[in-house]
């Protein structure tokens, strides 16, 4: 796996988990891999997956079951979501703001790049949306 040199590695393994919940791989109450599995899997120490799963499980994510495992809280998915929505609000838009601004680039153009990511999109979406009921 490639890692941003910017993040701490357990965020990343973190943000890799929360991707996995969002698109319903990883869903409610299910068990999910082992530290040591995903270690592997990430080509990490272990210590640095549980550090992933303690912030996860600080944040009311991930949850577990002593002699088990770890496993996906119930709303999960909505906490995931909220978190990355806020994270989006507070630190994405407005660094894309100043881009813009730099860049002078309008609304109106954002608006039309969007609606074409969209219609571009469409199938993907069409799958995710049909997979998630």
């Amino acid at each position: 796996m490639n890692y941003n040199a910017n993040l701490p590695i357990f965020i990343q393994i973190a943000d890799r988990i929360a991707d996995r919940v969002l698109s319903n791989e990883y869903l409610p109450d299910a068990r999910i891999p082992s530290v040591r599995e995903l270690g592997v899997e990430m080509e990490v120490n272990p210590n640095t997956v549980m550090r992933s799963f303690d912030w996860l499980q600080s944040h009311g994510i991930i949850y577990n079951k002593r002699g088990i495992g770890y496993f996906i809280a119930a709303g999960a998915r909505e906490k995931v979501r909220e978190m990355r929505h806020q994270a989006f609000i507070g630190e994405v838009l407005p660094s894309l703001f100043k881009e813009m601004t730099l860049l002078d680039i309008g609304m109106d153009e954002l608006s039309e790049a969007y609606k074409h990511y969209l219609s571009a999109n469409k199938s993907e979406r069409r799958n995710e949306v049909t997979y998630c009921l």
